[in-house]
């Protein structure tokens, strides 16, 4: 596609429509483009279709329209199912067009799809997001990124109008996701960690309000900390991010580390405390539940229950 061809606004197309998607398509709706969308479950991406978009059946019909598409999907096997899968979109990307990956995956395996996208003349951003779903509607996430300066041309003001900040880390693929891993690390260990510390408070018999009034006003705080208590005070575990994403997540951590022989023990542990709540059911609960696996603590239970 040459810049003649390309139009001043680029089109765009967003698929996974999950807590981070579906608020980043509306935020570029909000932002004035006209946004293609696809989802798994067809009642989603219909949904937001009707408040102005375009709901398509496959990747593949996405991809065909679109000058960027921005893929928020779980990891790298769903990444892979939405390029090369059935009717994937990496058949019909035109080349110039511009695929930016937002899932948290493997730094080696981010920088060898670059080269296989390259192949087929399509560029690649690289790029990892944090923030939570509130921050992802409001259009003021973090995006890790890295990438040509081709791919920045086209996709720019597409990762402005989803984000608060774009940190551009470099041209080589895979550099987003090095830093995303570290961040897991960091958000990982710091949920296991206010879990605990929570958790004993409760057991020493600390009013659950109390304790979190203290804390997030102390030096012992974290953003984790603030945000994940709050889930606890409220007794809602409706997942926003789920126990299971940080087993996927600190996995991929110490996956990462391994090769260097690096030692990673509090990530290490976290992942041991993720998984136990995962093989207690609680994989589908929001990541805040790790909390249960701590016995005999009376925790908050929601209003009305």
């Amino acid at each position: 596609m040459s810049d003649q061809d390309r139009p001043a606004q680029p089109r765009v197309g967003v698929v996974g429509l999950g807590a981070m998607g579906l608020g980043m398509a509306r935020s570029l709706r909000k932002a004035g483009y006209q946004v293609g969308v696809h989802d798994l479950r067809p009642e989603v991406a219909e949904g937001f279709a009707r408040d102005g978009g375009t709901a398509f059946a496959s990747p593949g019909d996405l991809a065909a329209t679109v000058d960027v598409v921005v893929g928020v999907v779980v990891n790298a096997a769903q990444v892979e199912s939405v390029l090369f899968g059935a009717d994937g979109a990496a058949a019909r990307l035109r080349p110039g067009t511009v695929f930016v990956m937002c899932s948290t995956v493997d730094p080696g395996w981010s920088a060898e799809l670059e080269g296989r996208l390259a192949e087929r003349g399509v560029l690649y951003l690289d790029a990892p997001i944090s923030g939570g779903a509130a921050r992802a509607a409001a259009g003021e996430l973090t995006m890790m990124t890295s990438g040509s300066a081709a791919a920045y041309a086209v996709a720019d003001p597409v990762l402005e109008a989803m984000s608060a900040t774009v940190y551009r880390l470099g041209e080589q693929p895979g550099l987003g996701s090095k830093v995303k891993i570290v961040n897991q690390l960091l958000a990982g260990v710091h949920i296991a960690a206010a879990a605990e510390a929570m958790a004993l408070g409760l057991k020493a018999g600390v009013p659950a309000e109390a304790l979190y009034e203290v804390i997030t006003h102390s030096a012992g705080n974290s953003w984790m900390f603030e945000n994940r208590m709050a889930h606890v005070l409220a007794g809602d575990y409706t997942a926003l991010s789920a126990v299971d994403i940080f087993v996927k997540d600190l996995g991929l951590v110490l996956d990462s580390a391994r090769p260097q022989r690096f030692p990673l023990p509090l990530a290490a542990t976290a992942h041991q405390m993720f998984l136990q709540a995962s093989a207690s059911g609680l994989g589908d609960e929001d990541d805040s539940a790790v909390i249960k696996i701590f016995p005999g603590i009376d925790l908050p239970r929601p209003m009305g229950a």
